[in-house]
């Protein structure tokens, strides 16, 4: 009988994927692998993983909150109480039924952390997994070490033991409080934030993973190795970059159009995957610039309007994915009330029409992986949230970083300091960006063939599909908790 490995994401797609990827990797190194959600994701799952081999969707189901709250921090809480009930239910059962079989170890995506207690309770060893990349976890911990506040304009700081061109600057200080907050909640779940507050904070993280064994990141050598490094010496612990986490197929398709359909759940959207693609195929090659936020956070409503003005103004093709209530509760500015503004909000009104074909509007869910794996996407105004920042390197596709908050900063960074495969949208981000901003960041990226022909070197580390020092760090993984188990 093949070793049993348990996987615990968080809620929200980006974490979700990752860890789908990750138990089709686990099972094809002979470990049945069960993926443990709650019941609100299971249309998520596709038939494919379901019918996967040594591959089980084991769900727990949530009821509806008495009174819904507009609290997202009780939703959470309740979520999380849910989680943990069911969670001790099903190892309860596993351990007093002889016919069942114990997790041999648990992967549990670091934002759920606090389920560690229950692992211990029934003696099952924990992994951490950060479906993020390692970059941001290194300059994290690095900063809080060094604590460079006290940087001056003009100065840069180097942070030891990281690469020269992580080094701190006035302006990556700004950034990091872009939107200030209060410091983050603590519940009997853990803290509520992953990432510190404010520059320099410990980061929660730390604390948080000490109960596991090792850390599992979402990435490779071949994009981060020295932040890799980094991580593992500072934890003293076993970390293995493992990712990224992307469709099988993803890799093995380089050069070719990938779609999203096949492989993740279509949802909500105002133009069919079929017609995004048919779009492309009218515009010239590497012509078109992707802007996408992701499904989160964005910028505040007064950028959204510099956005939709700069997009007007240029002759430039363009996709924007806009989510809904875009601009309305992100960002400095206070949320509108709900009675000025439609319930569903998408911004920018009227722009369709007045751009015409030059530029396609989708409000809702897009075909990602097909927009930036088309010939004719040839940059991408993006977030840097990992999973986004892994998809667009894969291709080929540079960058216009615009980051808002948490790891978005370091993998920015990451990007266009460390990589050398796109440009800041501004000098300082922690300032309301600018129409000029954009408008100047658009033509230095499309013009840009040197950037253009660096992000397509990347890729080619990736020609051959999965990285292979992923490969290498999951088959190392595989013999330490199975050497592990036969320890204990």
């Amino acid at each position: 009988m093949a070793d049993e490995i348990w996987i615990v994401p968080f809620f929200g797609q980006g974490h979700l994927f990752p860890s789908m990827e990750l138990c089709k990797h686990l099972a094809s190194r002979n470990f049945k692998t069960v993926l443990v959600i709650s019941s609100k994701l299971s249309s998520t799952v596709p038939l494919s993983l379901r019918q996967y081999p040594l591959v089980e969707i084991n769900e727990i189901s949530e009821a509806p909150p008495l009174e819904p709250s507009s609290q997202p921090l009780h939703s959470h809480h309740e979520h999380h109480s849910q989680i943990a009930l069911g969670l001790k239910k099903l190892l309860s059962t596993r351990n007093h039924d002889q016919s069942s079989v114990r997790p041999l170890y648990a992967v549990v995506d670091m934002k759920m952390s606090w389920t560690f207690d229950i692992f211990n309770r029934y003696e099952v060893p924990a992994v951490s997994f950060f479906t993020s990349g390692a970059c941001s976890a290194a300059v994290e911990y690095a900063m809080w070490k060094a604590h460079p506040l006290d940087v001056k304009a003009g100065e840069t700081r180097l942070l030891p033991g990281l690469p020269e061109e992580m080094a701190i600057t006035v302006s990556d200080l700004k950034r990091q409080i872009r939107f200030p907050t209060e410091p983050p909640p603590q519940t009997k779940f853990g803290p509520e934030r992953h990432h510190p507050t404010n520059p320099g904070d410990k980061p929660p993280w730390v604390e948080a993973i000490e109960p596991c064994i090792g850390v599992m990141i979402n990435t490779c050598d071949e994009l981060e190795q020295p932040f890799i490094e980094y991580v593992s010496n500072k934890l003293g612990k076993p970390v293995w970059g493992v990712g990224p986490f992307l469709p099988e197929q993803y890799w093995k398709s380089a050069g070719s159009v990938f779609y999203d359909h096949k492989f993740r759940t279509n949802q909500k959207s105002n133009v069919s995957e079929n017609e995004v693609n048919k779009w492309l195929d009218t515009k010239p090659s590497g012509s078109v610039l992707y802007i996408s936020f992701g499904t989160v956070v964005g910028p505040s409503k007064e950028e959204y309007e510099m956005l939709a003005e700069a997009l007007e103004a240029s002759t430039r093709s363009f996709i924007w994915v806009v989510r809904a209530n875009a601009g309305l509760s992100t960002g400095p500015s206070k949320p509108s009330q709900p009675d000025s503004e439609p319930e569903e909000a998408y911004f920018p009104y009227g722009l369709q029409t007045r751009v015409g074909n030059r530029g396609l509007i989708i409000r809702g869910w897009a075909p990602q992986l097909l927009i930036l794996s088309h010939p004719s996407t040839g940059g991408f105004l993006s977030h840097c949230g990992w999973n986004s920042t892994v998809e667009a390197i894969g291709r080929g596709v540079p960058f216009l970083a615009w980051p808002i908050r948490g790891d978005q900063h370091s993998d920015a960074k990451l990007i266009t300091s460390y990589l050398k495969v796109g440009y800041m949208i501004s000098k300082d981000v922690s300032q309301t960006i600018k129409k000029e901003n954009i408008t100047r960041g658009i033509e230095k990226l499309l013009n840009d063939q040197e950037m253009k022909q660096r992000a397509v070197k990347l890729s080619a580390k990736f020609e051959h599909g999965f990285p292979t020092s992923s490969v290498a760090a999951l088959d190392a993984f595989g013999d330490f908790i199975r050497h592990k188990g036969r320890e204990t």
